[in-house]
């Protein structure tokens, strides 16, 4: 990167440390290969941004490889 815009390695390292961001440290988003993915999509995030009168949306995320364990702590009620 430093190359490419002229400036020194260490000016770069010290914008992205400055702004807090670790281009190293990849994360990776797989897109489902559902034919129906995109409008399953803009349905769910239109209950975020649209959600009908009165109602509640939960989230969960589900992560493959990772097992549900047992509360570790009691239910609010």
């Amino acid at each position: 990167m430093a190359e490419q815009v002229g400036i020194s390695r260490m000016a770069v390292h010290g914008i992205w440390r400055e702004h807090k961001l670790k281009p190293h440290q990849v994360k990776g988003f797989k897109v489902s290969n559902d034919p129906l993915f995109a409008e399953k999509l803009r349905d769910v995030v239109g209950l975020y941004l649209d959600p009908p009168e009165k109602a509640i949306v939960f989230s969960v995320d589900e992560k493959s490889q990772i097992q549900a364990l047992d509360r570790s702590q009691p239910a609010c009620r």
